[in-house]
C-alpha cells in the first residue's frame, strides 16, 4: 500500500467510500449518498500544496483516502486544517487509519499548518480512539447539534497542536 495525491480519476472511489459511511449514522452528517458530481469542487478545493486529498492505494483499489480542508475560510485560520479520513468498507478496523493520521501529522509542517482539527461525532469511539491515540486532545463538544433518523447526535471537535 502506498499514499498518493488523488487523481480526478480517482473521485468515484473517494465517493463510494463516502457513500458508503452514510447508512451507518456514524461519520457523516449527510443523511443521503452524495453524487461524484457533486463533490466536484470540493475535489477542486483541494492541491498538493494547500489542503492535499490522498488516497491509499491498495493494488488496483482505494483502501481509503484523507483530506486536509480548510478552516472557517477567513486567512487568520490559514495555518490550521480539519483532517479527515475515510476507510473503504473492507479496510476498517486494520489499522490504516493510523497509517493516513501518522503521514498526515507527518506532512502537516511542510503545509505549514500549525494545528490540526478534526470534527466527530460523540459517538463514534473508533475514531475517538484513533485521534486521541495519535495525540488529539478534546477541545469541546457541541451538544446534540445533529439529527440523525431522530436522534440528537453531539461533535466532539479534537485538535493537535503541530508547531509550538
Amino acid at each position: 500500500m502506498h499514499i498518493r495525491e488523488a487523481l480526478r480519476e480517482d473521485l468515484p472511489h473517494i465517493v463510494d467510500i463516502y457513500n458508503s459511511t452514510v447508512a451507518s449514522r456514524m461519520v457523516t452528517a449527510d443523511l443521503e449518498p452524495v453524487s461524484v458530481q457533486s463533490r466536484e469542487d470540493w475535489f477542486a478545493a483541494h492541491s498538493p500544496e494547500h489542503h492535499p486529498l490522498w488516497v491509499l492505494q491498495d493494488g488496483e483499489h482505494i483502501a481509503g483516502w484523507l483530506s486536509f480542508s480548510a478552516f472557517y475560510g477567513r486567512p487568520a485560520y490559514r495555518h490550521t486544517a480539519e483532517v479527515s479520513i475515510y476507510l473503504h468498507p473492507d479496510q476498517r478496523g486494520k489499522g490504516l487509519g493510523k497509517v493516513l493520521l501518522r503521514e498526515a501529522l507527518n506532512h502537516a509542517p511542510v503545509l505549514d499548518f500549525h494545528t490540526l482539527l478534526a470534527f466527530i461525532f460523540s459517538h463514534n469511539q473508533p475514531s475517538l480512539k484513533l485521534f486521541e491515540g495519535m495525540g488529539f486532545v478534546k477541545h469541546g463538544e457541541l451538544p446534540r447539534v445533529a439529527v440523525l433518523d431522530g436522534q440528537e447526535r453531539s461533535l466532539t471537535l479534537l485538535g493537535k497542536r503541530i508547531k509550538e
